[in-house]
């Protein structure tokens, strides 16, 4: 079976994405191929780098990718986890099924260093159950 190829598109594709792209790939394993990009770029943000290493998911390796670099691939989903991306999302010559969920931003918390912790884990529980809830519905095969 061929892996169904997955795109989560966020504003920056900086905290939103990263975290679904790292849960995407953790939880869909081989039956999908995970990207994630922005509509603009503004790499991956420290802060998500180890809130996602805190619940075991490595995403120190991921880059901050631009739309455009996937214009040629043929999604099968494309997901917008920001309202911005979705209203901004490019026009894909695909039979892409989109979805969309809008999550806070992270990046945007503020208060002291604990509060701002506290954000990011909200966010990325809220991220971490839509992309497993996801991988139920749209790609298990069992």
């Amino acid at each position: 079976m061929t892996p169904k190829k997955v795109l989560i598109l966020c504003t920056g594709n900086s905290c939103r994405s990263q975290m679904a792209e790292g849960y995407l790939r953790y939880f869909a394993g081989s039956t999908a191929e995970i990207y994630s990009a922005g509509v603009e770029t503004h790499g991956v943000n420290p802060l998500a780098i180890a809130i996602m290493k805190e619940d075991g998911v490595d995403i120190s390796g991921h880059t901050s990718n631009s739309i455009d670099e996937y214009a040629g691939i043929a999604f099968d989903f494309v997901i917008t986890v920001c309202d911005n991306a979705k209203e901004r999302c490019p026009f894909f010559p695909t039979k892409a099924q989109k979805l969309h969920r809008n999550f806070p931003d992270p990046a945007q918390a503020t208060g002291t260093l604990p509060e701002i912790h506290r954000q990011f884990r909200e966010v990325r529980q809220s991220i971490k159950e839509y992309c497993w809830q996801f991988v139920q519905d749209n790609l298990k095969t069992d």
